[in-house]
């Protein structure tokens, strides 16, 4: 899939403001600082599509992009980010459960992960939260360009996903990728065509 055109539509503050259409929508979630909006640009080609920041946490709306005027990226607040009060975190909160839990139109949603580190009780926690509701997900490993080789990146990745299997039958989709090298970009976009030709011979 090639990505010709790609655009901010609106920030939401609920579920209830997302734009009323059928489209489906691709999602992208993950801790603060895990790379979500470096992905986003891209996988989009487009250097300033989502807001990057070095400030973690910055992403405090569900925000929609329309991808080739035919389905949406749609960039979802970071969560688990410290420095938040327990009034915002809540709210965040509240705000990515009812938009994963409510909207239908909401076909996959990419777990973002930093390939670096070992597995966080934070993201297994939500990869576990979103199999007990049902929610079609796949994994992203990001920044795999700063530990080295594909090779060492790959390794990370099965490392990871070996640790799910103690407690998954079976194994959600995962990606490996870097945003500076665009690693990672045709596998991911193939991935959403895959499941768009699916819903369009749906229909």
């Amino acid at each position: 899939m090639e990505i010709n055109k790609s655009e901010f539509v609106i920030s939401s503050a609920e579920t209830t403001q997302c734009p009323n259409d059928n489209k489906p929508e691709y999602a992208f979630i993950g801790r603060s600082n895990v790379g979500k909006s470096s992905l986003i640009n891209m996988l989009c080609r487009h250097k300033g599509l989502a807001k990057t920041s070095a400030t973690p946490g910055k992403t405090l709306l569900i925000n929609h992009f329309i991808i080739n005027n035919e389905w949406y990226i749609v960039d979802l607040p970071g969560y688990g980010y410290a420095k938040r009060s327990k009034t915002v975190q809540r709210k965040l909160e509240q705000m990515i459960q009812s938009y994963i839990l409510q909207r239908e139109q909401l076909v996959n949603l990419f777990v973002l992960i930093d390939i670096r580190h070992d597995p966080q009780k934070i993201d297994t926690d939500f990869i576990t939260w979103l199999g007990q509701s049902g929610i079609p997900f796949s994994i992203i490993f990001t920044k795999a360009d700063k530990i080295g080789n594909m090779q060492k990146a790959q390794k990370a990745a099965n490392k990871y996903m070996d640790t799910l299997k103690e407690t998954w039958e079976e194994l959600p989709p995962y990606f490996v990728t870097s945003s500076d090298k665009a690693l990672g970009r045709d596998e991911v976009l193939d991935y959403i065509e895959g499941i768009n030709r699916e819903l369009t011979t749906e229909d």
